[in-house]
């Protein structure tokens, strides 16, 4: 098959949706396919195929960490396409480019499949002023409506997505496919144990302080106020339990100062932004992985924790249920007292079971890698080309 992958924004720039589609783009090719990916990009001023990946020009958009918004019509994008003569298009994200995915699809009768990886709902506040946010939420949901319904089959990496789809009118059944894990780049055997150490000595970590860490976009819709003041509620008193948050975002200086305001912090790093590459020592120099986000509809970085064998402690959301599965690879909690339970119980567990539980972790995300999410999305073509 030719599939043409539409997604808005691609490497080098790092986000759970971008890993998700090179990953889907190296299974697809294991499995024999022929695969272009389409995406916009403010570094090119002109169209460029470039290594199975056609850039498009766009403007940047500050406000949206720096991501370009691309035209949905361009008689070149639509001449270099048709020139690759795709069998499916793939529709990943709604916006300049997945609009023109969508509209090309129409045009020339070529079966669309639909990827909603995004609750939008949960990020409208970047762009919608606060008092205007419940009825932008009634609109929100018509847009990717439009898309799945549309399309020939539609996928979402978790439960989440086929509710949300539902609630907003769309009667078509939903295929749940996972998110990826890039297998290969995060296994502990890589880790340069040299710069794990250098991680801890540099945010000042003593031999016996048990590390949990978080890894996303630091805003709103990743629940940290909740992490930190239920943090604060119940753990404050370890000092040798720290709390490392790696990434950046607009809520990172709210956060840090809400740490200091709670009292904790003496126990919380915020240590910014780390390149992709440098994420797996990070990840390494820490013993817990923890979470308060119910945004994420199948986190890959609590993936690319539970690969290197970082237990995870979710916080209970119904609709991602199965994801982290209790005493297998990490553990639910639901307020501050379960938190505590949760992640005292880890740390104190005796090292035979620990070494043995972080074992169920790394087993637990071995089918995620891209030829398992190719071999997925494979079936979901060829039913696509059937016309189920």
């Amino acid at each position: 098959m030719r599939i043409a992958l539409f997604v808005e924004t691609y490497l080098p720039y790092i986000n759970g949706v971008v890993t998700h589609v090179h990953a889907l783009k190296t299974g697809l090719e294991m499995l024999g396919h022929k695969v272009l990916v389409v995406t916009a990009d403010p570094a090119v001023h002109h169209h460029k195929m470039e290594d199975g990946v056609l850039y498009c020009p766009c403007k940047k958009i500050k406000k949206l960490y720096g991501y370009g918004l691309a035209s949905p019509m361009s008689r070149r994008r639509e001449k270099l396409l048709s020139e690759f003569h795709p069998d499916i298009i793939h529709v990943h994200q709604e916006f300049g480019i997945g609009l023109f995915g969508f509209q090309y699809a129409k045009r020339h009768k070529i079966p669309m499949v639909y990827t909603m990886h995004t609750m939008y709902d949960d990020y409208l506040y970047y762009v919608v002023p606060k008092k205007l946010i419940p009825a932008a939420k009634k609109i929100a949901g018509k847009y990717p409506r439009m898309f799945a319904r549309r399309a020939v089959q539609v996928t979402g990496p978790s439960k989440k997505v086929s509710e949300y789809l539902h609630s907003h009118g769309v009667t078509k059944s939903i295929n749940v496919v996972p998110n990826p894990v890039e297998l290969d780049m995060f296994s502990v055997k890589k880790a340069d144990l040299d710069q794990v150490a250098s991680i801890r000595q540099r945010y000042h970590y003593a031999e016996d302080d048990f590390v949990v860490c978080f890894v996303g976009r630091i805003g709103r819709e990743k629940g940290l106020d909740n992490l930190f003041e239920m943090w604060a509620e119940s753990l404050a008193d370890q000092k040798h339990l720290k709390l490392m948050i790696v990434g950046d975002g607009p809520d990172r200086p709210r956060l840090v100062e809400l740490s200091r305001q709670l009292g904790i912090g003496d126990q919380v790093n915020m240590i910014g932004k780390v390149e992709h590459e440098d994420l797996l020592n990070y990840l390494v120099a820490c013993d817990l992985y923890v979470t308060a986000s119910t945004s994420d509809t199948n986190s890959i970085s609590m993936l690319e924790a539970m690969a290197v064998g970082l237990p995870v402690v979710h916080i209970r959301d119904d609709l991602n249920r199965g994801q982290v599965v209790e005493g297998v690879n990490g553990f639910i909690f639901s307020d501050a007292k379960s938190l505590r339970k949760k992640v005292m119980g880890y740390w104190q567990m005796p090292e035979k079971e620990k070494k043995a539980f972080k074992k169920s972790v790394v087993a637990s995300v071995q089918d995620s890698g891209a030829k398992t999410l190719g071999e997925n999305l494979e079936r979901v073509y060829r039913n696509a080309l059937q016309g189920k």
